[in-house]
């Protein structure tokens, strides 16, 4: 038999071909995998494929070989991603608000390669990424990979950190750059944020990623390790309302049983649930960043939730209520 002019290719053609066009219900036979092969110019005869079937299989190649009616088939089995996991990704891809459409439909596209052409069907279905609420920011996956080199680097960054306008415009908040330390990077409420330090005010503070513009890593080494030594990121981000910070409050909050579950799918199962005095009430201790965003949440949950201590915040909490009638007088 001639030789194909790709020849060389022969291996890498049948992976490929295995790779795009079978699956756990979709098979070839020998006839279909010669015939593939002659479409890439590569010669073949059933000996030479057996062979290189089994030399697939010993580089971590799942290829299946099984009968299928009065034909013998062959197929991908297990894959790097099943098809359950890629759904998985494309919807969580989408749903990425940090992540521009532009971007989100890049990388959903890149993630079906990794399935067979007719999984990749399924999977494009899932592709309703246009009308999200989304960044306009392209920059993002530059932004990010700076971040993790200045973590990596330990070195301080600075950047302009953007705010729209009456016009719809983003324009910097300040003319001077934010100079901080970064330490961690969060997904929180829909956002990618930046855990870091503030030298200036000596304090830990975040800011939304794809709000961050210009950002250059500097030659100065990073300050704040002290304050994240036993840095809690999870009961940051609990307590920290919309990301808005705050400083950190233990606080009572008073709630009817059937709206406990409410108060751990926020706050987590760690937090302290005792009987209250009200039969068919229970108070939970939490510690929250006092702000507008807490008491908006309490106020969402109506008559099932309410502040009971400390005073300082029930007093706040009462203030802003009244003040938000007075508003809509």
């Amino acid at each position: 038999m001639p030789k194909g002019t790709n020849q060389k290719l022969k291996l890498y053609y049948l992976a490929k071909i295995l790779l795009e066009q079978t699956d756990d219900e979709h098979g070839l036979t020998m006839p279909d995998i010669l015939e593939e092969l002659d479409r890439y110019e590569v010669s073949a005869d059933r000996k030479s494929i057996y062979t290189d079937i089994e030399a697939l299989n010993d580089i971590g190649l799942d290829v299946v070989g099984e009968k299928s009616g009065k034909y013998f088939v062959y197929h991908i089995g297990s894959r790097r991603f099943e098809l359950a996991e890629l759904k998985l990704l494309v919807d969580a891809i989408g749903s990425f608000k940090f992540i521009t459409e532009k971007k989100s439909n890049a990388l959903i596209k890149k993630l079906t390669t990794l399935a067979s052409t007719y999984e990749a069907t399924q999977l494009e279905r899932q592709l309703a990424v246009q009308g999200r609420v989304k960044t306009m920011n392209e920059s993002i996956y530059y932004t990010v990979d700076e971040i993790h080199s200045a973590i990596s680097e330990n070195k301080k960054i600075s950047f302009k950190y953007m705010t729209w306008d009456t016009d719809k415009k983003l324009v910097p908040r300040k003319a001077e750059p934010y100079v901080i330390s970064p330490w961690r990077l969060t997904w929180n409420d829909e956002n990618y944020y930046l855990i870091a330090f503030d030298s200036e005010s000596g304090k830990i503070k975040h800011y939304r990623v794809d709000k961050m513009d210009k950002i250059e890593i500097l030659d100065e080494r990073r300050e704040g390790k002290e304050h994240f030594k036993a840095f809690d990121l999870a009961a940051y981000t609990n307590r920290a309302f919309g990301m808005f910070g705050g400083e950190g409050t233990m606080v009572t909050l008073t709630v009817k049983d059937e709206m406990v579950g409410v108060i751990i799918d926020r706050f987590g199962k760690n937090i302290t649930i005792k009987p209250s005095k009200k039969k068919g009430w229970s108070d939970a201790r939490v510690e929250v960043a006092v702000s507008d965003q807490f008491f908006g949440w309490i106020f969402g949950l109506g008559t099932s939730v309410k502040i009971t201590a400390p005073a300082s915040v029930v007093k706040a909490y009462k203030t802003e209520i009244n003040n938000l009638s007075e508003f809509y007088k």
